[in-house]
């Protein structure tokens, strides 16, 4: 009898061990797959963030006549957009047109919303830097100049900008790339022109001030 009550408990006790060596596994592999399902997702999601979220058209500001960029939208409330344009300028008296590319930094602290249709954003501001590309235009002066001659870089110009914007939302039934369209115009300066109108008192603000307009399509 105690013999097999003997055996009874040591089968239970065979049972329960593999039981929970099973369940052991079992939850082992899942938290292996949840690692790896957690590490997909965090890497899907980090390409994602460099798909753009929208397209601008943008012209002058001292950056071509006209210019195409891309960008991202991110921060709590979007406020924050960088973008990449590029842009032509024509010959007018030069021997041809000329490419350019600007790196575009925007900063946008408020929005106010006049109804479900219509964004105001009362302050857009930032800086870019423009390149460019052509023989002419050169980052360390040539040695056919004295040294010293220039003192800058005419190839790169860092420019700062204000403006305004406003936003129109799309309907979701009249959507077809876009979901919102915004319209914007900013007041922008260089380093060259703002150093002159330092030196330079009798010059007047349409002297060293550039006007710009432009629209933005948000896809995303």
């Amino acid at each position: 009898m105690n013999m097999k009550r003997y055996i009874i408990n040591f089968l239970l006790v065979v049972v329960l061990l593999s039981s929970s060596s099973s369940l052991y596994s079992q939850v082992q592999k899942d938290s292996i797959k949840t690692k790896y399902d957690k590490r997909i997702h965090n890497y899907k999601v980090g390409w994602n963030k460099l798909i753009p979220t929208h397209f601008k058209v943008q012209y002058a500001g001292n950056m071509g006549f006209l210019s195409f960029g891309t960008g991202w939208d991110y921060g709590k409330q979007n406020q924050w957009e960088t973008d990449l344009f590029f842009g032509v300028i024509p010959k007018y008296n030069s021997k041809e047109a000329k490419a350019t590319m600007t790196l575009k930094q925007n900063y946008m602290p408020w929005s106010f919303e006049l109804n479900q249709t219509i964004v105001i954003e009362p302050l857009s501001c930032g800086i870019y830097f423009n390149t460019v590309f052509g023989e002419d235009f050169w980052v360390k002066e040539p040695d056919r100049y004295p040294k010293g001659y220039y003192g800058f870089s005419n190839k790169i110009r860092t420019h700062l900008f204000i403006g305004q914007r406003i936003t129109f939302i799309l309907a979701p039934e009249k959507r077809y790339r876009s979901k919102s369209v915004s319209l914007f115009y900013e007041l922008n300066t260089c380093d060259l022109y703002l150093i002159s109108a330092i030196t330079n008192s009798y010059l007047r603000p349409r002297d060293y001030l550039g006007l710009s307009f432009g629209i933005k399509f948000q896809f995303l």
